[in-house]
C-alpha cells in the first residue's frame, strides 16, 4: 500500500490570505488607531496657521465642488499649486464645514491612520516573504505592529498631522505606501486577473500621489528595488516579470512633469537664491539631523528658517557621515543576496534606500530655499529607519525585544501628545519656535502678524517686526508688514511709507508692497496721482491682482469726472474675485453719489454684507443709502446702530447716526450723545463740532 503524503501545512502568508477573520491584524489595526486617536484627539481645535491661510482661508478654488474642474485647478502661488487632488480634499472639507477646523483635523487624522494600517500590512507581508520569513515570520504581526506604532506615534509626525497644510505630505505618504502594497499583493496573486487588478490599483495609487505631491516621483524606483530585493531576486528578473507595470508607473512622470511647471510660483526650484552646490552642502547637515530626530526627537521645531549658506568647516563632518551612510546603503544593495532567514545584505540596503530615495527630491533635486529643513519631510522616510531599528534589534535580541518596542512606542506617543500642546494657538507655536531658534527672523515676523490681527496688540506686533529686522535688515516682507502696522497709528503714515519704499528698494517687483504704498499715498493730500501711478504699476506687473483694481478704483473716485473709471475698476476686481466684500462696498459707496443709482448702490452693499455680515463700514454705507430713500430712515438708523455694535470706535458712524437721529422725533438727546462720542474719538472732527454747537445754540440739547 503506497504511503500517503502528509497534507501540506499552509504558510503564515497563506493563513492571512484564506483566514475569514484576521483577528491579529484587526487587533493590531485597532491598537494603532487607538494610539493615534489618543495622541491627536485634542488637536481638533488647533487653529489654521501660516500656510493654512493661502491653502484654505483665501483659496477661492475650494469654495465649490461643482464644476469639479475649479477644485482641481488650484492657484500656483499657494501650497496647493500643482496638487489637484490635495486641493480637492480641501474642497470636500469646505463643502461640509466651511473653514471650521474640526473637519480638517479629523480628515488629517483619518489619513494618518490609513497610512499606519497600510504600513503595518506592507511590513507584515514583507516579513513573510521567503528572504525574511525564517527569521521573522513567526513574529511578523508583532514586528509589523511595532513598526507601525513607533512610526505612527512618533512625535516628529505631529507636523504632518496637526498642521493642516501638511496633509499633502501624509496623503502623498498614504498613496506611496498603497503603490507598494498593491504591487506586493499583485506579485503574490495566484490568478492573472487578480494580479492585473492589483497592479492597476498600484498604478492608480501612484497617479493619485502624483496629483498630491511631487515626492511620489521616486515611487517607481522604490517599487523596482522592492521587487528585486524581496520578490524577484534580481533587477533582470524584476524587469522580465513586471516590465509592463514599470512602464505604467514611469508613465505617471508625464502628468507629474506638467503639474510641476508651477514650482517657481511656490518658491521652489533653482533660481530662488541658492545654487545646487550650496543647497547640497546645506542638505548634508539637514539629512543627518533628520536621522538624529528619528532616533531622538528633540528639539522639534515648527520652522527652522530659510536657506542660508553654511561654512564648509561646519558642514564637512555631516557630509562625511552622510557619504558613509550612502556608501553602506549602496554596498548593501549591490552585494549578492544573503541566504533566506538572515537579516542583512539587500534587505538592509533597501531600508537605507527607502530613507534616502524618498528624501532625495527635497534634499537634492528641487531646492526649497524658503524652508530647507522641515519635519514633515520625514513623514514617510521615517518608516525605513524604524523598520531597520526594530528588525535589527529583533535579529539580535529575539522576542525579548517586544516589550521594549511597546515601551518605546508608548513613550513616543506621550511625547507626541506633549508636542501637540505647542500647536494650541498661534502665539504658542511661534513662541516655541523662537525659544528653540532665536535667530529665526521669520518666526518673529509671523508672531508679529498674529499680534497685528489681535485688538490692542499693535505695539507688540511692531516690536516683533523690529526684532525680525534687527536679525535680518534686508527682510523685505517684514519692512512691508511693519509699514502696514505703522499705518494704523495716527501720525505715522510717513513712517509707513518709508517702510514700503525700503521694501521696494530691496524687492522692486513686490506687488503687495507697491499696492500698500499706493494705498498709503492715497491718504496724503497732494499724493493721489502718485498713488494712482503705483496702482498702475502693480497692475502692469500683475494684471489679475483684484486688490489693486479695487484700490485703483477707490483712488479714481476721488478724481473729478472719474467715477465711471472707478466703477470699471471695481467691476474688474469683482470679476477676478466675485466674493470680494470690500469691492462691493466701494462700488456701493461710489454708486450712492451717482444720480439714479441709489438702488444699485443698495444692492452692492447688501451683497457685501451677505459675504461679510460683520463688515461695519458696509453697514454704515448701506445706512447712508437707506437714509436717502423715502420711508427707510428707521432701517438706516438700525444699520448705523449695527455698525457701532460691531465697531464702537467708528467715529464716522457715530456722526452719521447722530444726523439721522436729529430727524427722528424725541431722539435729539441721543443725537447729541453720539456727536459728543464722535468728538471724543476724533477731536478734529469739525463737522461734528459745528452741528453739536448749532444744536446747543438753538437750545435743542436741553429738550
Amino acid at each position: 500500500m503506497p504511503a500517503r503524503s502528509s497534507p501540506k501545512r499552509p504558510s503564515a502568508l497563506e493563513k492571512i490570505s484564506v483566514r475569514h477573520v484576521d483577528w491579529p491584524g484587526l487587533v493590531s489595526g485597532a491598537l494603532l488607531a487607538a494610539g493615534a486617536i489618543a495622541i491627536y484627539s485634542r488637536t481638533f481645535s488647533v487653529p489654521l496657521i501660516l500656510d493654512d491661510k493661502n491653502s484654505i482661508t483665501d483659496n477661492v478654488t475650494i469654495r465649490h465642488l461643482w464644476p469639479i474642474w475649479t477644485a482641481l485647478s488650484p492657484p500656483n502661488d499657494a501650497g496647493v499649486g500643482g496638487r489637484p487632488l490635495y486641493n480637492l480634499s480641501y474642497a470636500l472639507n469646505y463643502a461640509f464645514g466651511g473653514t471650521s477646523v474640526f473637519g480638517y483635523h479629523l480628515v488629517n487624522l483619518i489619513i494618518h491612520m490609513l497610512a499606519a494600517w497600510t504600513l503595518f500590512a506592507l511590513v507584515r507581508r514583507t516579513l513573510l516573504r521567503p528572504i525574511l520569513a525564517e527569521r521573522f515570520g513567526s513574529a511578523a504581526t508583532y514586528l509589523a505592529l511595532a513598526v507601525g506604532a513607533i512610526w505612527a506615534w512618533h512625535p516628529v509626525q505631529t507636523e504632518s498631522v496637526t498642521y493642516v497644510t501638511q496633509r499633502c505630505e501624509s496623503l502623498m505618504g498614504l498613496f506611496y505606501l498603497l503603490t507598494l502594497y498593491c504591487f506586493l499583493r499583485g506579485a503574490e496573486a495566484d490568478g492573472e486577473g487578480a494580479c492585473r487588478t492589483w497592479f492597476v490599483l498600484s498604478v492608480l495609487a501612484c497617479l493619485a500621489g502624483v496629483a498630491t505631491k511631487e515626492v511620489i516621483i521616486t515611487a517607481p524606483l522604490l517599487v523596482l528595488l522592492y521587487d528585486r530585493t524581496f520578490i524577484s531576486g534580481s533587477f533582470s528578473g524584476a524587469w522580465q516579470r513586471h516590465w509592463r507595470l514599470y512602464l505604467a508607473l514611469v508613465a505617471t512622470w508625464l502628468p507629474l512633469g506638467y503639474l510641476m511647471t508651477g514650482l517657481h510660483d511656490r518658491g521652489a526650484g533653482f533660481g530662488q537664491g541658492a545654487t545646487w552646490l550650496a543647497y547640497g552642502w546645506t542638505e548634508c547637515r539637514v539629512v543627518v539631523k533628520y536621522l538624529l530626530l528619528a532616533i531622538w526627537p528633540h528639539p522639534l521645531v515648527f520652522d527652522y528658517g530659510p536657506f542660508s549658506t553654511v561654512p564648509m568647516g561646519v558642514v564637512w563632518p555631516y557630509a562625511l557621515v552622510l557619504v558613509s551612510l550612502l556608501a553602506i546603503t549602496a554596498w548593501a544593495l549591490l552585494r549578492p543576496q544573503t541566504k533566506p532567514g538572515v537579516f542583512g545584505g539587500q534587505a538592509l540596503g533597501f531600508a537605507g534606500a527607502w530613507f534616502f530615495l524618498i528624501l532625495a527630491p527635497t534634499s537634492s533635486i528641487v531646492p526649497l530655499v524658503g524652508q530647507p529643513m522641515a519635519e514633515h519631510r520625514l513623514y514617510l522616510p521615517l518608516a525605513g529607519i524604524v523598520a531597520l531599528i526594530v528588525l535589527g534589534a529583533f535579529a539580535i535580541g529575539g522576542r525579548r525585544c517586544l516589550p521594549v518596542f511597546a515601551l518605546i512606542a508608548v513613550s513616543l506617543g506621550l511625547a507626541a501628545a506633549r508636542r501637540n500642546q505647542d500647536y494650541s494657538s498661534e502665539p504658542a507655536i511661534w513662541n516655541d519656535t523662537i525659544a528653540k531658534c532665536p535667530e529665526n527672523a521669520r518666526a518673529y515676523c509671523n508672531l508679529g502678524t498674529y499680534w497685528l490681527k489681535t485688538p490692542g496688540r499693535l505695539n507688540d506686533a511692531i516690536a516683533q517686526y523690529e526684532e525680525a529686522l534687527r536679525l535680518r535688515p534686508d527682510y523685505a516682507e517684514v519692512h512691508d508688514d511693519l509699514g502696514y502696522a505703522l499705518e494704523k497709528i495716527p501720525g505715522r503714515l510717513n513712517d509707513a511709507i518709508a517702510q514700503y519704499e525700503e521694501t521696494l528698494r530691496l524687492k522692486p517687483d513686490f506687488v503687495e508692497a507697491r499696492n500698500n504704498l499706493g494705498e498709503a499715498q492715497s491718504h496724503i493730500p497732494g499724493q493721489l496721482n502718485d498713488a494712482i501711478a503705483q496702482f498702475d504699476e502693480v497692475l502692469r506687473l500683475k494684471p489679475d491682482y483684484a486688490e489693486a483694481h479695487n484700490n485703483l478704483g477707490f483712488a479714481l473716485e476721488e478724481k473729478p469726472g472719474r467715477l465711471n473709471d472707478a466703477i470699471a475698476q471695481f467691476n474688474e476686481a469683482l470679476r477676478l474675485k466675485p466674493n470680494y466684500a470690500e469691492a462691493h462696498n466701494n462700488m456701493g459707496f461710489v454708486l450712492e453719489r451717482m444720480p439714479g443709482r441709489l438702488n444699485d448702490a443698495i444692492s452692492q452693499l447688501d451683497e457685501a454684507l451677505r459675504i461679510r455680515p460683520d463688515y461695519a463700514e458696509a453697514h454704515n454705507n448701506l445706512a447712508i443709502a437707506l437714509a436717502q430713500t423715502p420711508g427707510r430712515l428707521p432701517d438706516a438708523v438700525a444699520q448705523f446702530e449695527e455698525a457701532l455694535r460691531l465697531k464702537p470706535d467708528f467715529a464716522e458712524a457715530q456722526f452719521n447716526l447722530a444726523i439721522a437721529l436729529t430727524q427722528v422725533p424725541g431722539r435729539l438727546q441721543e443725537a447729541v450723545a453720539h456727536l459728543e462720542e464722535a468728538l471724543r474719538l476724533r477731536p478734529d472732527f469739525s463737522d461734528a463740532r459745528k452741528i453739536l454747537e448749532s444744536i446747543k445754540a438753538s437750545g435743542g440739547a436741553s429738550n
